[in-house]
C-alpha cells in the first residue's frame, strides 16, 4: 500500500487517508438521495416520475464508485466523483421540462459531452487551458471555491432565509439550525485544539447529538431490491432507439441539441478545472514538479494529466448507467482539509459508496446539519488563497473579486471562472495590455460569452 500510493512521499499515513476518505464521503453522501430525487422529478413535485427513482439511485452509486476508483487508482489523488449538483438540475428543469427532450435523449447528450471531455483531455486542450490562467486568477478560484463550499454548507441547513424579498439570517427556532450551530462550535473547538480527525469527529458527534433532537432519523424510503429491479430501465438506454439515434432524426432540433451539449460540456469542464486549481495547488497535491511534468512530457505521466482523464471518462460511464454528468466533487475539499493527499482517500470513498448501496438507510440518516459545519470550516481554510492576491491593485483585484464571489452568488464554479475571465480581459484591454492575454484565454472567454447568449435564447 505504501509503495502503490506513495504515502510517505506525500506526507501522509494510512489512518489519515482513511479518516480523510470517510470525511469526504459523509460530506457528499447527500448525493445518494438528492440525485435520484432530482432526476426522478420528485424534487420538482412531478406527479409522474421522470426517471425511475430506484434505477437512478443505483446508477448514482455505480458511477460514483467507478469514477472515484479511477481517480484514486490511476491518478493517485484524493478526489471523489459523483453526479454533480447543478448539472442534474439543468438536466431536469432546463433540458427535459424546459426544452422537451426525453430523459433518454438527455442522457445521450450527457454521454456525448463525456466523449467531448475525453477528446479535449487527450488532445491536451484542458491542460493548455489550465496553463493559460494567470496566477492571480488561480488564487481567486481557490479562495472562491472556499466561499462556494461554505455557502453550500449554509444553504444545506437553511440558515440564510431567501423566502422574503431581502435575504436574511433565518430565525434560530428549529432543531436543524440548533444542531448545525452545535456542530459548528464543536468542530471549531476540535480544529483549534489540533485534534486529529477533527472534521470527521465533528460530523459523527453532531449526528449522534441529533438523535435525541429528532434531526438524525433513519429513512425507510430506500430499497436496494427495488433499485436492482429498475436499473435495467436506464442501463444502456442511450443505445436504444429512444436514445442516441433519436437525437438526429429531427434535423430542425440539431442546433438546439448541439447548444445543450455545449452547455453541459462547458459547466462540467470548468467545474473540474476550478476544483483542481482551487484545492490541489494550495495543498501540494499537484506540486510544481508535477505541473512542470504536465507541461513538458507527452502522454499521461503527471498526476494532473491522469486526474483530468479520470474525470473525463466518468461522465460517459455515468450516462451509460443512467445518471447526469459525473464530475469531481468540490466536497473533496473536506477530506483534503482532513489530511487526504493520495488516491487511498478516493479508494476509501469508493468503498463507502459501495457499502451505501446496502446500508443506504443508515448513511442517509446523517443529516445535512452534521455535514454542513465541515463544509463551512473547509471553506474557511481554502480562503487562505486570497492572501496571495494584490488587493490594492485594481487590475488584479477586480477580476479576482468577480471570480471569487460569483461562484457563491451564481452557485456555480464555472460561472465564477467565467466572470473572472471576462473582467480580466476587460481590465487588460483598458490598460492596453491585450497582448498579455493568452490566446486560449481569449477563446475560452468568447465561448463563455457565447454560452450565456445561447442559454438566454433557449
Amino acid at each position: 500500500m505504501e509503495k502503490f500510493f506513495k504515502l510517505k512521499q506525500n506526507g501522509t499515513t494510512v489512518s489519515r487517508e482513511i479518516v480523510a476518505g470517510l470525511t469526504t464521503f459523509f460530506a457528499m453522501a447527500y448525493i445518494i438521495v438528492v440525485n435520484p430525487n432530482t432526476l426522478s422529478g420528485r424534487a420538482a413535485g412531478l406527479e409522474q416520475e421522470l426517471m425511475p427513482w430506484g434505477a437512478v439511485f443505483l446508477a448514482t452509486i455505480i458511477a460514483s464508485i467507478i469514477g472515484t476508483l479511477i481517480m484514486g487508482l490511476v491518478a493517485n489523488v484524493p478526489y471523489a466523483q459523483a453526479p454533480g449538483m447543478g448539472l442534474n438540475a439543468f438536466f431536469v428543469y432546463t433540458v427535459c421540462l424546459g426544452l422537451g427532450f426525453t430523459w433518454q435523449q438527455t442522457l445521450s447528450m450527457v454521454f456525448i459531452c463525456g466523449l467531448i471531455n475525453i477528446l479535449i483531455t487527450v488532445t491536451k486542450i484542458r491542460k493548455f487551458i489550465i496553463k493559460s490562467i494567470p496566477r492571480s486568477l488561480q488564487n481567486a478560484i481557490g479562495g472562491g471555491i472556499g466561499i462556494f463550499v461554505a455557502y453550500i454548507g449554509f444553504l444545506n441547513v437553511g440558515i440564510v432565509n431567501f423566502d422574503s424579498s431581502v435575504p436574511a439570517l433565518a430565525t434560530l427556532n428549529t432543531p436543524v439550525l440548533w444542531l448545525f450551530l452545535i456542530g459548528l462550535v464543536l468542530t471549531v473547538v476540535l480544529l483549534i485544539c489540533n485534534v486529529k480527525g477533527a472534521i470527521l469527529i465533528g460530523i459523527v458527534a453532531t449526528a449522534i447529538i441529533g438523535i435525541p433532537m429528532g434531526v438524525t432519523t433513519v429513512s425507510s424510503s430506500i430499497s436496494f431490491t427495488e433499485a436492482c429491479q429498475q436499473l435495467p430501465t436506464t442501463f444502456g438506454a442511450i443505445f436504444t432507439s429512444a436514445g442516441l439515434p433519436s437525437l438526429f432524426t429531427d434535423m430542425s432540433k440539431l442546433p438546439l441539441v448541439l447548444i445543450t451539449i455545449f452547455a453541459f460540456s462547458v459547466s462540467d469542464t470548468f467545474d473540474t478545472i476550478g476544483t483542481f486549481i482551487g484545492t490541489g495547488r494550495r495543498t501540494g497535491i499537484f506540486s510544481d514538479e508535477d505541473e512542470k511534468s504536465m507541461e513538458t512530457n507527452s502522454g499521461f505521466k503527471s498526476k494532473m494529466d491522469k486526474a483530468l482523464f479520470a474525470d473525463a471518462t466518468a461522465t460517459s460511464i455515468g450516462a451509460i448507467f443512467g445518471t447526469s454528468n459525473t464530475t469531481t466533487f468540490v466536497e473533496s475539499a473536506a477530506g483534503i482539509g482532513a489530511g487526504g493527499r493520495t488516491g487511498l482517500t478516493s479508494v476509501v470513498v469508493a468503498i463507502c459508496f459501495a457499502l451505501s448501496a446496502f446500508l443506504a438507510t443508515f448513511v442517509s440518516a446523517i443529516p445535512s446539519a452534521a455535514t454542513a459545519p465541515a463544509l463551512v470550516l473547509v471553506g474557511v481554510m481554502m480562503m487562505s488563497s486570497f492572501k496571495e492576491i494584490k488587493w490594492d491593485e485594481l487590475d488584479e483585484a477586480i477580476p479576482a473579486f468577480f471570480a471569487g464571489i460569483f461562484m457563491a452568488l451564481c452557485y456555480s464554479i464555472s460561472y465564477g471562472i467565467a466572470a473572472g475571465f471576462i473582467f480580466y480581459c476587460i481590465v487588460k484591454v483598458c490598460k492596453k495590455q491585450a497582448k498579455d492575454i493568452h490566446p486560449i484565454l481569449w477563446v475560452v472567454t468568447g465561448l463563455f460569452i457565447l454560452n450565456f447568449i445561447l442559454l438566454a435564447l433557449i
